[in-house]
């Protein structure tokens, strides 16, 4: 697995040291000699790489990553640009923006602006089995997400944190600082978008707080292949 080199590295070492992580450890490395596993193993923490800890505006929580070719490159919802298909999930998403915020949606899936603006893409489990959802779950991953999230709990700012669906929801007992503000909506899910994930509001919402408390808004909208910058060589 690749290494945390920025500043979740001191909030994270003591996790490092605990007996669930050295048997998490063998396992996905076992996984990985044996198996085809998503996303690459360079990128199992790219959530953390491309967002530090200290820049951290808003956190949106998925499950496990996707599991077909080409798609999962270590944030939550992201596919990597040149995936022809954008997810279901990922489509309701950009609906919602639209109907929310007024933006265009895009010809691709590829979140990488919304992480360099402090926006943790973070699933609650950071490998999976190629064609095989949730194979990775009950390994320790979602202990290790855990910490995450109480690091960000933890930081003396205020955050927005975006729980869709039920198992994002049943991290909020663990999201205990004053400071932040904790949003809720079922999963953007073709299966439950329309019980109240369409028109949540939650991207505007957001804004709001981080402008209303001082930060600068996130961006939202995400461009085209044609107009990004960032499609070739940096993927």
């Amino acid at each position: 697995m690749a290494e945390i080199s920025n500043d979740w590295l001191p909030a994270l070492r003591a996790e490092f040291a605990k007996p669930y992580y050295g048997e998490l450890y063998q396992f996905v490395k076992e996984e990985y000699q044996r198996r085809t596993v998503y996303p690459p193993a360079d990128r199992i923490f790219e959530a953390l790489h491309l967002t530090p800890l200290g820049q951290v505006k808003v956190v949106i929580l998925g499950q496990d990553p996707y599991h077909e070719p080409n798609q999962a490159h270590g944030l939550s919802f992201s596919v990597l640009p040149e995936t022809e298909r954008i997810p279901p999930s990922l489509v309701n998403i950009y609906q919602e923006l639209h109907e929310d915020l007024g933006c265009e949606i895009p010809d691709n899936g590829y979140l990488k602006k919304w992480a360099d603006q402090g926006v943790l893409l973070l699933n609650t489990v950071l490998t999976v089995r190629a064609h095989a959802a949730f194979s990775h779950q009950g390994r320790g991953w979602e202990q290790f997400t855990d910490a995450i999230l109480r690091a960000v709990n933890g930081e003396d700012r205020p955050i927005v944190f975006l729980l869709w669906g039920r198992p994002a929801q049943s991290k909020q007992s663990m999201l205990t600082n004053p400071k932040h503000l904790v949003l809720k909506a079922p999963h953007p899910s073709p299966l439950s978008a329309y019980r109240g994930f369409f028109g949540c509001r939650h991207f505007s919402k957001a804004n709001a707080f981080l402008l209303a408390h001082g930060s600068s808004p996130i961006d939202w909208q995400i461009e085209n292949r044609s107009q990004s910058t960032e499609t070739k060589g940096q993927v």
